[in-house]
């Protein structure tokens, strides 16, 4: 899993002077402990409820295998793309696999969508006090490390994570952000948009998408304070693009990668086409997961493998990054609410047996 470890390096470049660190205002100690000394049932896939603006909402937790009451766990939630539960997200994305020392937190949207596009059901303020409330929740059950709160999603979920790095108050609650796939609503009038007021001056953010959006990733450079250009290396025969900035004196705050779609056949469903195919007849496609295996959603799209492990890139960004104490610089109120190349051949699947493949793993999940 670490062939290309160059991967790793880049991310960890500059950890020692990771600016949300301890040196000048000093990690964030607080946080609910009431759930350190709770023994907790591991092996318990059940949905945990939690009533939040009137609504009784849900979200599954996977916890590290070695889990213990008495020592606090760094914590990822992960959202949902659209249309879509948790447990999607989970087989798609894999990261109970790839986070083994986090508590993976996986909160469904309501109508199975989260908020800010106009098919959303719920809105941006009850969304985010949705995550407000499950992170009260969670804190009474489990032993979390407050400091140590990250979030990512997919598609529609990643966007939600956009409107979380723009909130100056339950986003607040994230040391980092790692969006693939965005679909981004609330970030959508510029670096000066009354719509995102971020916690703090620096938002870690590592951004993953097969056509970079780059007005929101100048936006967040203009925000952060970033030098431009941005580093960029090329791999990969010039497939994956990784863009890193350099943000008031600490390198990486800010961290792209463009994966350039892969080939997939557009000749019917049962057809192959190879990862290094110069085929004329192959099309292609990038609206998914960044896997080195078949997921969920490169099934979904028709799509194959690509050359990066996102969820094993972004587990190096958060490692680097700690919420600080509340500090001069500090915006708003926070108390508040590696890569493995593959040439496998991948058989494309049509929409209705992958949505029927999901469906009864969904059914299998919930009967457990």
């Amino acid at each position: 899993m670490r062939e290309h470890a160059w991967l790793s390096t880049l991310l960890a470049a500059g950890a020692v002077s990771s600016p949300l660190g301890a040196r000048d205002s000093g990690i964030y100690t607080g946080g609910d402990l009431s759930g350190c000394g709770r023994p907790a049932n591991i092996s318990s896939s059940l949905p945990h409820l939690v009533t939040s603006g009137g609504m009784v909402r849900t979200y599954t937790v996977h916890l590290p295998s070695n889990y213990s009451e008495t020592q606090q766990y760094p914590v990822l939630v992960g959202y949902h793309g659209h249309p879509g539960i948790g447990l999607f997200l989970e087989l798609d994305s894999r990261l109970d696999e790839f986070a083994p020392d986090k508590i993976v937190v996986y909160p469904n949207g309501v109508d199975q969508a989260w908020a800010g596009a106009n098919y959303s059901k719920a809105t941006v303020p009850q969304d985010l006090q949705f995550t407000a409330d499950l992170l009260a929740d969670l804190r009474t059950r489990y032993c979390i490390d407050s400091a140590r709160v990250y979030a990512t999603g997919m598609s529609n979920g990643a966007g939600f994570v956009g409107a979380l790095a723009c909130n100056d108050t339950v986003g607040g609650e994230f040391a980092a952000f790692a969006p693939v796939a965005g679909a981004y609503y609330t970030d959508a009038h510029g670096p000066d948009d009354d719509g995102c007021k971020p916690a703090r001056d620096l938002t870690p953010i590592l951004e993953f998408h097969g056509g970079a959006d780059e007005s929101v990733l100048s936006w967040w450079a203009d925000r952060n304070g970033c030098q431009a250009p941005p580093e960029q290396q090329d791999s990969f025969n010039d497939t994956v693009h990784h863009l890193s900035w350099t943000c008031r004196g600490s390198q990486g705050v800010l961290q792209h990668y463009k994966v350039d779609p892969m080939s997939m056949p557009s000749r019917g469903p049962l057809a192959y086409c190879n990862l290094d195919s110069t085929d004329s007849s192959c099309v292609t496609a990038e609206h998914v997961w960044p896997s080195t295996e078949p997921n969920f959603s490169q099934l979904a799209a028709g799509d194959v493998p690509t050359r990066i492990q996102a969820s094993e890139i972004m587990q190096d960004f958060f490692r680097r990054y700690t919420r600080p104490a509340a500090a001069p610089n500090t915006k708003g109120n926070t108390s508040s609410p590696v890569a493995r190349s593959t040439s496998c051949r991948v058989r494309y699947l049509d929409r209705s047996f992958l949505e029927a493949s999901v469906l009864l793993l969904s059914l299998l999940w919930q009967l457990n």
